[in-house]
């Protein structure tokens, strides 16, 4: 138990690292799905196109909104996001930070399939094999002779080599040798624009907007770590607050118990006996609620930490009033009274 205790320690502690392997994970995954995934084109005029666009475009989806359930901070960014204003202004450059940091991370899985899948040419060999010019790589004469629809239907089963019958007109090896050579041509360029983009996004950009970045970054750390923070002091007044209420439940049934030894009791206690000591620790416990000690206090508090967290301000503290924050500025300063005594 100690050593997964350890284990996610270390992920909590390396949460960027944790993510980008995690990323990685995805994209091994999402080629692994696609080498394993039996491509069956249906070789039909009307479903060529769309079965191949499904197979281009919905895994990726489907692994880029993976990408952003499997990442923590979505729910840190849809909260800042539709937190009220309170004493504290929302910045959009902190919150598109936040986004383009994971929708970064959560492209790689869908952007290695859409490569893979080009590369492979399966996918666009089956999308636009009716595209063929076979007037240029066939038997041009024979073409003029055929009605549309029957040289579509035609071309569309150029994917199938079991149903193929048209090698009088197109041979099949030369439309999937031009389709495919098309599409690993795609597919190349691709990886080397995702990958241009990727390094403009990743190390250009920072150097012409470098004050700008660097605030967004420190604001997106510090919400991340106050969001944490808070979520640590509520589970240790949590913790307290069980621990201090359960102690109370015993003392209550423990005197209920001794009721009715009560008279028994005094009769035979000697005189001067001290009352039984309070628990130890229960101060301690005591300390760490902060002053909440019933269900309504901890409710306003957390009510008042939705509506109106605390300005961004060190050394000028206000006192909490309702869910907001009295004053608008600096406390004034005290008056002193000095009084002098005398003897008569």
């Amino acid at each position: 138990m100690d050593k997964f205790r350890m284990i996610f320690q270390f992920l909590q502690s390396n949460q960027e690292s944790f993510m980008n392997g995690i990323c990685g994970i995805m994209a091994l995954a999402s080629a692994q799905m696609y080498s394993a995934f039996d491509f069956n084109c249906p070789c039909l005029p009307g479903y060529n196109a769309a079965y191949s666009a499904g197979i281009l475009l919905a895994p990726p989806l489907v692994l880029f909104l993976l990408g952003l359930v499997m990442n923590n901070n979505v729910s840190m960014l849809a909260e800042e996001w539709k937190r009220p204003r309170g004493r504290r202004a929302k910045d959009p450059a902190v919150l598109r930070y936040m986004f383009c940091s994971m929708a970064q991370r959560a492209l790689i899985a869908p952007v290695v399939w859409v490569a893979v899948t080009l590369l492979d040419g399966k996918c666009f060999l089956c999308a636009f094999c009716t595209a063929v010019p076979v007037t240029v790589l066939g038997n041009g004469s024979l073409a003029p002779g055929l009605p549309p629809p029957e040289l579509a239907r035609l071309l569309a089963r150029v994917p199938c080599p079991d149903i193929y019958d048209g090698d009088w007109l197109l041979a099949r090896e030369v439309a999937v040798r031009y389709l495919r050579c098309i599409s690993q041509a795609l597919g190349w360029s691709f990886v080397l624009l995702t990958t241009l983009l990727a390094f403009v996004v990743r190390s250009v950009r920072p150097c012409f907007t470098q004050a700008a970045f660097l605030k967004s970054k420190y604001w997106s750390h510090y919400i991340d770590i106050e969001r944490k923070l808070f979520d640590e002091t509520c589970t240790e007044h949590a913790k307290a607050f069980a621990k201090v209420c359960i102690q109370q439940f015993f003392e209550a049934m423990n005197h209920d118990l001794e009721l009715g030894h009560a008279h028994g009791a005094l009769a035979t206690a000697p005189a001067g006996s001290a009352a039984p000591a309070p628990p130890e620790g229960a101060e301690e416990e005591r300390e760490k609620l902060r002053g909440i000690t019933d269900q309504g206090a901890v409710n306003r508090l957390l009510t008042s930490w939705h509506k109106c967290k605390p300005p961004l301000r060190l050394g000028q503290e206000e006192p909490p009033v309702g869910n907001g924050w009295a004053g608008g500025g600096p406390r004034p300063p005290r008056k002193e009274v000095a009084a002098y005594f005398s003897r008569v």
